[in-house]
């Protein structure tokens, strides 16, 4: 095997050295280049990512291999493999992120060592293929590390071993998406990792902050209507603590389905519908239900199929919007009922179940007519027990993490994010603040908690935005890193950031390290 490895890493050396890219090189948007796409004059479908697009910019900037070498070449402006020729392309990455750190609280040095790889593939412009896989050991700040510790995850990265007798954790994560477009209408995706569907930087809708999970994806766009609908499986790992047959299998599984109606009015406003529902894989004694071949109707709004087959599933419904204020401000937000009635709405009484959940936010680019000076300002709300339910088997969770906010529930929130670039160096800035009412125990549910049954809500009515505990967050982090490598994002970077709650200590995080890839980390809780 080992011979086998090294025969197809020096044929692919050969060919990334005698070859000339004849095609697109397919590849998925990322954080830096999604700007592109609000700042052009057309109307395009930003809500629904991972998205892909073609490539061409490597055709018409072939590296100059008579000037540079060979290591420069791969360190600063390739792929560490590449094979290129008019029928596919393939390329191949080592993915290291090394940090380390040092947190006030506890004076604890905090590090982090993993090791990635990655393979991107395309066949012509209908196929399209990767796959990504991280071993790490890392020793995070305090708040973290009770975070840690309670959920038995890595926020967005899964579950964890216990390393260097207890005080650091050894975890892994992978991700993989294969992609067929026959034609400009329709596109297939099955993957293993995570979707997100909205124009803002949290989503209240379908976020990207938790643990990867399977899916099929299938996307139909017609003029200036694009159609989504996805199922995937999630992973309730509260339920290890049944003591029932069904434990031998693992955690209980969980399905949802996903519709995402998202049309182009005009130039410059765009509205999109979307509707979800979670059903269990199997009740609390074992009795298994698996997939619910109903939910394969790839129709919006399945309430009325969910109600035909007698059950209590789980579901929401939502509207996500934008539009183009000026050429380079574009404001959007999202609407989320999770229960809604109009009489108890209206009531002004604070039903439990008023469960509903808003966002409103503003993209602004070449801030003061600075080129890549952007600026994004955002305000998040929803009510107490939104996306919770009756148990963890079917609540709007995978993984220990909200499939939404990473605050959960029972909280507002205003953030604002600042980004320049210029030519490889970049700066980020960002604060949060946040109000939400926590829980004085593990007993009582004042609707912050989504894990928690909403069976065990303190009253029916009198339900209001921060009750319980109130807590303050503030976040703020200042991060700047020079881009060594742009193919994989490798890039030397330093960030400081200072947290403070109420119910806690204000502390200093301070890291430095080599990092690299698009991926990004929901730290900000």
């Amino acid at each position: 095997m080992k011979y086998l490895v090294w025969m197809v890493a020096g044929l692919l050396l050969f060919g990334a050295a005698n070859a000339q890219e004849k095609l697109p090189v397919i590849v998925p948007y990322n954080t830096q280049n999604i700007r592109e796409l609000y700042l052009d004059t057309s109307n395009h479908h930003t809500a629904f990512t991972p998205k892909l697009h073609e490539d061409t910019s490597a055709m018409y900037t072939q590296p100059d291999t008579t000037k540079r070498s060979w290591f420069h070449r791969k360190l600063f402006n390739e792929h560490l493999l590449e094979y290129r020729n008019k029928e596919y392309n393939v390329f191949i990455d080592f993915l290291p992120d090394f940090q380390i750190g040092k947190s006030r609280n506890g004076s604890r040095s905090t590090w982090l060592n993993t090791r990635g790889a990655s393979i991107q593939a395309n066949v012509g412009t209908k196929f399209y293929f990767e796959s990504y896989f991280f071993e790490n050991q890392g020793k995070f700040p305090e708040y973290l590390d009770q975070y840690i510790r309670k959920n038995q995850i890595v926020p967005g990265q899964g579950g964890i071993k216990d390393y260097s007798e207890g005080k650091a954790f050894d975890f892994n994560y992978a991700s993989a998406l294969l992609s067929y477009t026959p034609n400009k209408y329709i596109n297939i995706t099955a993957g293993y990792g995570q979707n997100f569907i909205g124009d803002g930087y949290r989503s209240l809708i379908l976020s990207d902050i938790q643990f990867s999970y399977p899916y099929l994806k299938l996307t139909g766009t017609l003029g200036n209507v694009q159609y989504t609908a996805m199922w995937a499986q999630f992973m309730d790992k509260h339920s290890k603590n049944f003591a029932t047959a069904y434990d031998d299998l693992g955690y209980y599984k969980k399905w949802g389905v996903f519709h995402f109606l998202d049309w182009n009015v005009s130039k410059r406003l765009t509205i999109g519908l979307f509707d979800a529902v979670i059903w269990p894989d199997a009740d609390s004694s074992g009795r298994k239900r698996g997939f619910d071949w109903s939910y394969m109707n790839p129709i919006i709004f399945l309430r009325s199929a969910e109600f035909s087959e007698g059950s209590s599933d789980n579901a929401l419904i939502g509207m996500n919007a934008k539009f183009k204020l000026f050429p380079k401000t574009t404001i959007y937000g999202q609407l989320v009922l999770d229960e809604f009635k109009l009489k108890e709405v209206f009531g002004g009484k604070g039903w439990w179940a008023n469960k509903q959940s808003a966002q409103l936010g503003f993209r602004s680019f070449d801030l003061f007519k600075v080129n890549k000076l952007d600026l994004q300002g955002e305000f998040n709300v929803v009510r107490p027990y939104t996306y919770s339910y009756k148990s963890t088997m079917i609540n709007y969770e995978h993984y220990n993490q909200s499939l939404a906010h990473p605050l959960g529930a029972n909280f507002w929130e205003v953030l604002g994010i600042a980004t320049y670039r210029i030519k490889r160096w970049y700066g980020r800035g960002e604060i949060m603040y946040s109000k939400y009412g926590d829980d004085p125990n593990s007993e009582t549910n004042y609707g912050h908690d989504i894990s928690k049954s909403y069976n065990t809500r303190v009253s029916d009515y009198g339900n209001w935005i921060g009750q319980g505990v109130k807590t303050s967050l503030l976040y703020v982090q200042g991060t700047v890193a020079y881009v060594v490598n742009p193919k994989y994002n490798l890039r030397l970077e330093a960030s400081l950031a200072s947290r403070k709650i109420t119910t806690g200590n204000t502390d200093l995080i301070f890291s430095f390290g080599l990092r690299s890839t698009f991926r990004r980390f929901y730290y900000d809780f």
